[in-house]
């Protein structure tokens, strides 16, 4: 038994967000990583889970995507050590993982102390540019950056907010900023607020999500549980109100810091935690 050393693991996997197999295979891999690198650990090992119309879409393809997520979990260090499939009608694919962690510097979303800096990792709007990409309304170089953000694993990311003396983190995901940063003030018992024109956003999703080109079912409904615990200032748009409720596959951490060491991180301080309603956000 060692004090310093414990184990984390976690399970992820979705449909394909993408067209590309092995892009598919690489946001999967990374998304599902995330959320050790969110709890300060490291990747170890990790299983596939594969549902797949095999008869229907080849081999090729499932290969494909399978490398997708190899190349992913050998950039992390993390050893795919074996895994799961089924013949399923719709594709599906992620990773259970298991890491390790050091238990005194373990990130939870329960640790957050009032006063300190919110500091969100990668940009918004990968899902409203996804969104758009089905309609057909959004350019292969929107695809591609959203991409890039995607398959970017947040290794460093955690590897800078342990070494900063982070107070607590989670990985920004399904439930959007909003009902992340929910989470984290309701289990640290405080309340948060959000400068709205803070929040990164990529290259012209501000404007798919004002035409509503980009709102998903998923933002609709992520924008309907925020109204229960968020109030909006006057002039935050509906654009940047709908950023912060844009789901997000394989997002950034959103990372609750000291003020004085938030510029350690690469990423932009979008806010603050505050003493108040434990969960209540306020939108500025």
């Amino acid at each position: 038994m060692r004090p310093d050393l414990a184990l984390v693991q976690t399970v992820d996997f979705f449909t394909p967000i993408v067209d590309d197999p092995f892009d598919f295979g690489r946001i999967a891999a990374a998304n599902a990583l995330s959320d050790v690198y969110a709890m300060g650990g490291v990747p170890l090992t990790a299983l596939s889970l594969v549902a797949f119309p095999l008869e229907r879409l080849g081999g090729e393809v499932l290969r494909s995507i399978l490398e997708g997520g190899l190349a992913v979990a050998d950039e992390a260090g993390c050893l795919i050590v074996g895994g799961h499939s089924i013949d399923d009608p719709e594709p599906k694919y992620g990773l259970a993982v298991t890491g390790t962690v050091n238990p005194a510097e373990m990130l939870t979303n329960a640790s957050a102390r009032a006063g300190d800096a919110l500091v969100l990792t990668k940009p918004l709007g990968v899902g409203a540019i996804t969104t758009a990409h089905k309609r057909g309304a959004a350019d292969p170089g929107q695809l591609a950056e959203a991409v890039a953000v995607m398959v970017t694993l947040n290794a460093e990311a955690s590897r800078r907010a342990l070494a900063a003396g982070a107070h607590a983190a989670t990985d920004v995901t399904g439930f959007g900023l909003l009902g992340h940063l929910h989470g984290l003030g309701r289990e640290s018992g405080l309340a948060a607020e959000v400068r709205a024109e803070a929040v990164p956003a990529l290259d012209g999703v501000l404007s798919l999500l004002d035409d509503g080109v980009g709102v998903s079912g998923g933002g609709r409904n992520n924008r309907s549980y925020a109204d229960t615990f968020t109030t909006f200032a006057a002039d935050v748009t509906e654009a940047r109100r709908r950023l912060i409720c844009d789901p997000t596959t394989s997002g950034g951490l959103l990372v609750s810091i000291p003020p004085a060491r938030a510029g350690e991180l690469e990423g932009a301080v979008i806010g603050r935690m505050l003493d108040g309603e434990p969960g209540e956000i306020s939108v500025v």
